[in-house]
């Protein structure tokens, strides 16, 4: 079975931006990688509205089964999904006050290799179909963190915009390979692992802690 690497977030939180990008970058290092799209955002565009509650189950056990499959497929090593049943289930307890997901979702989720968490520190941008507000966003966000931590999942957030982002990401998944897919990762320069905090779910803390690391490795860059 291919590695699994999910990436989990609230609306407008840049998850298919990246996912997108990581498989690039994937595929370029000579990762055989694939890409699970997010089930839900599609069957809504094809159906031209958000889905009932009597629905969501059936959309989150397709999104499963849609990584499942790729996660068989011999040619694979990794695959990236853009988002997983776990999203769902939080809708689904948002919107239609619903927790019965959640269960099926977190068991599911307990056989991934990688959950990576998109940080709150973009802007939010309406996307004129499906998107609701950042208020659903962080309501979302806080839903995820508490799910992933009651089930004892780790998880790892990531934060910066465009190319930052996509570098912390590769080095979390370079630490699941047990290779640098970056060519910059401390961790591996330095022969050790660095340091994450596996605790804290405040993601105000987590903002401040990535915003210190990026700060710092571009004074690093500027002074070399």
């Amino acid at each position: 079975m291919a590695r699994v690497v999910t990436l989990l977030g609230g609306e407008s939180t840049g998850k298919t931006t990246l996912a997108h990008a990581l498989v690039g970058a994937l595929a370029a290092s000579g990762v055989a990688t694939t890409l699970v799209p997010e089930h839900l955002r599609q069957w809504c565009s094809q159906h031209q509205r958000a889905p009932h509650m009597h629905e969501q189950a059936g959309l989150a056990r397709e999104q499963a089964r849609r990584i499942d499959l790729a996660a068989a497929d011999p040619a694979i090593a990794l695959v990236i999904a853009d988002t997983a049943p776990l999203v769902i289930a939080a809708y689904s307890e948002l919107y239609f006050h619903d927790p019965s997901l959640t269960r099926e979702a977190l068991d599911w989720h307990a056989r991934v290799d990688l959950t990576l968490l998109t940080g709150l520190d973009l802007p939010w941008v309406p996307d004129g179909l499906f998107r609701d507000s950042p208020a659903v966003r962080d309501a979302t966000d806080a839903v995820l963190r508490r799910e992933l931590q009651g089930a004892g999942l780790a998880f790892q957030t990531v934060h910066g915009q465009g190319e930052a982002r996509v570098i912390q990401a590769l080095r979390a998944i370079g630490r699941l390979l047990g290779r640098d897919l970056t060519g910059t990762d401390p961790a591996w320069t330095r022969g050790r692992r660095a340091w994450t905090c596996e605790t804290c779910g405040d993601p105000e803390c987590e903002h401040r802690l990535f915003s210190g690391l990026l700060n710092h490795n571009a004074q690093r860059e500027t002074s070399t």
